[in-house]
């Protein structure tokens, strides 16, 4: 019989023995693996965190013990030991469970999360919301997996360290977090920080100090001594400087001994900090090999552990990476940045090709932002590839270092829009919005893989400021790429299909769908112009005069929220031009969070499919025509 079959909630796991628990361990990597070889998500991060999960849900009691994961990827195992085991293959699937923790779908998740760092914030302030309460439950923060090379991190450690607040973080040191860790800090704590030397030691002097007369006045004469001992076993000890008790380097696949670790840890009162050593991948050999790629990964062949391949268009990013490496070798100035994403960004041909102009700076987008504003600064022209919804994390960089000085930095917002499976904290569904009220920041948006290749061919040759460039995730539309990429000129969009009834213009990837949904509109009489707007600031106003003129009614699309966004924009200028009598209708997301599910399943639900924009279209412009009928009655 099945033990994971027999976990209804973290109570059951405390009846398990010791050999129980292990043999636990290796079912539920078992049932990752089958699962996800089908599903696709974070593999490699839950296969390595396994043991502890296990042990935290031994130790402490969940739901009342409350428990943060850290971007909350790894909470997959979390998930199936909370109740949440027989919805577990539906997990990232459309009405199925999030792929992150999430407080509406448990009252195991105390906090939800998707981007990475904000574990130690969220877990202080549900520690203090306790102590004002006046109520005695353990919080505890689960970070790693690269997260600890973002600053918001430090700022929450920071703050722990002065609290005093009862807080255990758990600090999983996997070597890893999405790509290889990079920095200093990820050197820090792969060399002595945890000598286990070091601790006994520092344990030993303080147990017995403290059972002496004058405990305290000892324990002030031996400070030196300690002091001592740090510097010499150890590279400074951070954690402890900043106020943490901290305890390790343990093994982070030995449950016993978390158990134990985390029990006696438990009696300590105030800030503390749990150095855990583990294997991203751990037990699935495949993902042991290659924990990149298997950090978040597709289906793929449960025995080979390769990747089921997909015919079709090349992918964006892919698009995107080779396209970059032609240009930095047509001109020495250009680096790439990127925030621990060199794979997903397609800047890995950089990496391969050009290591020298690469940078990779871990999960840091704001670090990410400001080094380019430098790199500008300093004559370089860098490109700046970070995803949409986590260019948000450096929106106060892209306005103060960047374009208050007006520096020549290209951003490239990789999985602008829908991004599918990964859902609401994944999805770029503000950035139009978010870049459009920059001032000196051009936007651009492409429409397919040929578009995005001429548009990083504009970027780079672009030098009156800073230049921005929208694509999503996925595969392209099918589309041939020119040979030799030509420049577009800033801000003119440009018209595909001609029509006398009502203009479609489109931005993005809803150029491709616009031109559909007028096919569909053509099957009822209706003859839409479409336009590729391609530019979302400056606006191609010389376009937009004659649609409003010719046609006297626009639509337009985008895959962004309709708040500020692209269609606002439109809406802004006729107004402004005196045009506001303009019939004008704005077709984009929702002002709500968009679940997760396929592209083609999210669009359809909000209404952007070809078949939804044709009818919302079609019954537009037959109101417009009631109404011009309603007043000419009037008239007469």
């Amino acid at each position: 019989m099945s033990l994971l079959n027999s976990i209804d909630s973290p109570a059951d796991l405390k009846k398990l023995s010791a050999e129980e628990r292990n043999t636990l361990a290796e079912e539920i990597r078992e049932r990752l693996v089958e699962v996800l070889c089908t599903t696709g998500g974070h593999l490699a991060p839950n296969l390595g965190i396994v043991e502890l999960t296990i042990a935290l849900h031994v130790v402490f009691d969940s739901p009342r013990d409350q428990i943060v994961w850290d971007v909350s990827h790894q909470s997959y195992v979390h998930k199936l030991l909370t109740g949440r085991r027989d919805r577990f293959p539906s997990i990232r699937q459309y009405g199925g469970l999030s792929g992150y923790t999430n407080r509406q779908e448990s009252e195991y998740d105390p906090f939800g999360a998707g981007h990475a760092s904000t574990a130690i914030s969220a877990a202080l302030g549900l520690a203090r919301a306790r102590d004002h309460r006046g109520e005695e439950n353990a919080v505890i923060a689960v970070i790693g997996d690269g997260a600890m090379t973002g600053g918001l991190a430090f700022e929450g450690l920071n703050n722990v360290g002065t609290s005093g607040s009862d807080l255990l973080i758990v600090l999983n040191d996997n070597d890893m977090s999405i790509a290889p860790n990079v920095g200093a800090i990820h050197e820090y704590f792969t060399t002595a920080i945890s000598n286990p030397l070091y601790n006994k030691a520092k344990n030993l002097i303080w147990e017995t100090t403290g059972k002496l007369p004058l405990g305290k006045t000892v324990r002030t004469t031996v400070h030196k001594l300690d002091e001592s001992i740090k510097n010499l076993l150890t590279p400074g000890l951070i954690f402890e400087r900043l106020g943490l008790r901290y305890f390790g380097p343990v093994d982070g696949h030995d449950i016993d001994n978390l158990i134990r670790h985390l029990q006696d840890i438990r009696k300590i009162n105030g800030p503390k900090l749990l150095h855990i050593k583990t294997v991203k991948g751990r037990g699935y050999q495949p993902a042991e090999d290659d924990a990149c790629g298997f950090h978040g990964t597709g289906a793929f062949d449960k025995i080979t552990g390769e990747g089921k391949k997909k015919n079709g268009p090349p992918a964006y990013h892919k698009v995107f990476g080779q396209g970059l490496v032609e240009e930095c070798r047509r001109d020495e100035r250009i680096v790439g940045i990127t925030g621990a994403m060199p794979n997903g960004t397609g800047l890995d041909y950089l990496a391969e090709e050009m290591p020298e102009r690469f940078y990779d700076v871990g999960i840091a987008e704001g670090h990410a932002v400001c080094f380019s504003a430098g790199l500008a600064a300093g004559g370089m022209k860098p490109v700046c590839v970070i995803y949409s919804t986590f260019l948000q994390r450096g929106f106060d960089q892209i306005i103060h270092d960047v374009a208050l000085q007006n520096l020549n930095v290209f951003f490239c917002l990789d999985r602008g829009g829908l991004v599918g499976d990964d859902g609401p904290t994944h999805h770029g569904t503000f950035d139009l919005s978010y870049m459009r009220v920059v001032p000196n920041l051009v936007v651009m948006a492409a429409a397919d893989e040929n578009e995005l290749r001429r548009m990083i061919r504009t970027g780079v040759l672009y030098e009156d400021g800073p230049i921005a460039l929208r694509y999503p995730r996925g595969a392209g539309e099918g589309v041939t790429i020119d040979p030799e990429p030509r420049p577009l000129p800033i801000g003119q969009g440009v018209i595909l299909r001609e029509g006398s009834d009502i203009a479609l213009l489109a931005v993005g990837r809803m150029v491709g769908r616009a031109l559909e949904a007028a096919d569909l509109l053509a099957t009822e009489g209706i003859e839409a112009t479409v336009a590729n707007a391609r530019f979302v600031k400056p606006l191609d106003t010389a376009l937009i005069d004659r649609l409003a003129g010719e046609i006297g009614t626009i639509v337009t699309l985008e895959e962004n929220s309709i708040r500020g966004g692209f269609g606002a924009g439109v809406l802004e200028y006729l107004s402004e031009s005196g045009q506001s009598s303009v019939r004008t209708l704005l077709l984009g997301l929702p002002d709500a969070f968009i679940t997760h599910g396929t592209i083609d399943i999210l669009f359809s639900e909000v209404g952007l499919d070809p078949e939804s924009i044709a009818r919302r279209t079609r019954e537009f412009s037959n109101s417009m025509k009631k109404k011009r009928l309603g007043k000419g009655r009037e008239k007469r």
